[in-house]
This record gives structure tokens, sequence and C-alpha cells, in this order.
């Protein structure tokens, strides 16, 4: 769900950004059908995914959304990373996060033949309506908490609920992300030098 973490994660290459952003796509050892840039960037999507979950912010604010959402926490929290990544003045000044947002549009357009297709449907909507860059306000939050809600087969509250306890821990979560960003950065750039 953190597409724009998973893009920003990916240091501006356009291969890396298009196997991180379809990796939820391909499953098991599918990864093997794809050419061995997009592999580097889906294998780089699973190893963030692993360590974001291990990370003792990102259980600090699951517990948070743990009462309301159970095990559904630690999903809201991605869209959240990405709330605070979007609204990071450090990485993204606004017009900055607006132009990487359509590199990051560009990179996949370009690759889009080889991307599956349901990525490709989903893509659609993410480029039509400018999930990544639409991440910095409140209210695409509330939005991406209600698809989430709707693709779910076990969650049994309406996206207001976890969306209430966003905005009333919006600090707490915030202070997750601040203490995350700059391990999870150091993490992938070392990664992916050592994959190079």
């Amino acid at each position: 769900m953190n597409y724009l973490a998973h893009a920003y994660l990916s240091f501006h290459d356009p291969d890396i950004t298009a196997g991180q952003l379809i990796a939820d796509f391909v499953k098991g050892k599918k990864v093997d059908d794809y050419p061995a840039p997009l592999r580097k960037g889906i294998l780089l999507h699973r190893a963030l995914d692993g360590y974001t979950d291990q990370h003792p912010a990102s259980k600090t604010a699951r517990d948070i959304f743990r009462p309301s959402s159970g095990l559904y926490g630690g999903v809201f929290l991605d869209v959240v990373y990405d709330h605070f990544l979007a609204n990071d003045p450090a990485r993204f000044p606004l017009p900055t996060l607006e132009r990487f947002a359509q590199e990051t549009y560009a990179a996949v357009d370009e690759r889009l033949p080889l991307l599956p297709a349901s990525f490709r449907q989903m893509f659609a909507f993410m480029q039509s309506q400018n999930w990544l860059y639409h991440y910095h306000e409140r209210d695409a939050i509330l939005r991406s908490f209600g698809g989430i809600v709707r693709r779910s087969k076990y969650f049994q509250h309406p996206a207001a609920v976890p969306y209430s306890v966003f905005t009333a821990q919006y600090r707490d979560f915030r202070d997750c992300y601040n203490a995350f960003i700059p391990d999870a950065e150091n993490f992938m750039k070392s990664l992916t030098k050592e994959l190079s």
C-alpha cells in the first residue's frame, strides 16, 4: 500500500521503481518471470516490507491501531507512513513531490507492457487520480483507508474508525515516522548497493 515510500526508496532508479511498485502483484517464484532490473526492485520491496514490520517504531504505531483495527493496523500504517513522507519538507517540498510523482509514473509507463495485468489496472487509477501526490492530503488518507476496507474480507468497521485513530494520534504517528524513515533510508541504500 505504501507506494510513495517504495518509490522514494528506489532512489530515482526507474527499473527498481517499477519493480518495487509491482512487487505486491508478483507472488512467490513468479519473480523469476521478470528481467533482472525489475527483479531487483521486487526483492528490494520485499526486504523493505520485512524491515518495516520489524522496526520498533512500526510496532509502536501498529499498537496504536490495534484496539480498533487488529491485524489490519499494519496495512493502515503503510498509508500513514506515505502521508508523513509526502509532508516531509526535508524530502518532499510540494513542488518536488509533484515532480517526483510524475517521474514515477513515467518510469512505470515506459515498462508497462512488462508489468502484471492486475497492476496495470490499478496503476491506471493511481496515475489518473495522482495518488502519490495526494498522499499529502488528509482526505486522501481517508479515501485510501476506504479502499482498504472495501477490499478487506474480514475488517468489520467503516474507514472512519481507523481514520479517527489516525487523526486523534496524529503526533504519535508522526513521531513513529520520524524514527523510522532515516533508518529505512540507510537500510535500503545499503541493500541496494549490496545487490548491485
